[in-house]
């Protein structure tokens, strides 16, 4: 049997890493990496220090995966994001069984946490329950972004007796959920944002690069921030090729606005 662990490294910051994810990382033989090409090559290079760093135990080895192409102009997104990550099984399941010996460990290190909009989990599932495979498949969690951005803008992500709605910048565009006063937005490459209605009844929390050197923060009324933060971001993107951000949008009540 083999075994594959999938652990939750954080944002970027070596010290996301748990105590539970040190130990797993200390018995691991193999890390699959899946390179997404040049412009992310420091997501990898990320990946390798937090090992440099944590691993004491053993020796272990790197093995990289160029990622499947994904079809982003696609009409039908969903039948699209189940293609790429049918592909990405198949580049998975071939590393798996070319390089990772009977007895094994294996290891996808996976940024924030397995659970929280990241398909590594989905795809070792449907991996793990094929006929010919013979997996023994630990999680380990780790801080998700929507945990450090919180943490580092120094509020909750709710306030007393209310509820808090993670979604995306695809579903933000689509109208404001009812009966939520607080919404956490994920995957938003458009600042969905922007979009919003009456600007002026929102607060913005916003984080990009959450844990790492190039951390770059807004806060503040919506109205008066979001043309900020979308040039922020413009630019950060130009400069790294690559951008990483998550942000809270809760509604003003009525005290909050004298």
């Amino acid at each position: 049997m083999k075994r594959i662990a999938i652990i939750g490294i954080g944002t970027g910051d070596p010290d996301h890493v748990t105590v539970q994810a040190v130990k797993v990382l200390n018995e691991v033989d193999v890390f699959f990496l899946v390179d997404k090409g040049r412009d992310t090559g420091s997501l990898v290079d990320l990946r390798r220090d937090i090992c440099a760093r944590h691993i004491t135990a053993r020796s272990y080895r790197f093995v990289e995966i160029p990622d499947a192409p994904r079809d982003r102009a696609a009409a039908a997104y969903t039948a699209a994001v189940e293609d790429w990550h049918d592909e990405r099984a198949i580049r998975y399941a071939r590393a798996l069984e070319t390089e990772l010996r009977d007895g094994e460990c294996g290891a996808f290190l996976v940024w924030g946490d397995p659970g929280l909009y990241d398909s590594t989990l989905r795809i070792i599932g449907e991996i793990a329950s094929g006929r010919d495979v013979d997996l023994d498949v630990e999680v380990v969690p780790g801080v998700s972004s929507v945990q450090a951005l919180a943490a580092r803008h120094r509020v909750p992500l709710n306030r007393i007796g209310e509820s808090v709605h993670i979604t995306t910048g695809r579903n933000l565009r689509a109208g404001w959920p009812d009966g939520v006063d607080n919404v956490v937005v994920m995957l938003d490459g458009e600042c969905s944002f922007a979009t919003i209605e009456h600007a002026d009844s929102f607060d913005i929390y916003w984080g990009a690069y959450l844990g790492t050197e190039h951390e770059v923060l807004r806060a503040g009324n919506l109205g008066e921030v979001s043309d900020d933060i979308q040039h922020v971001r413009r630019a950060a993107r130009d400069s790294h090729g690559w951008i990483m951000d998550t942000y809270l949008l809760r509604r003003r009540r009525a005290e909050d606005t004298r």
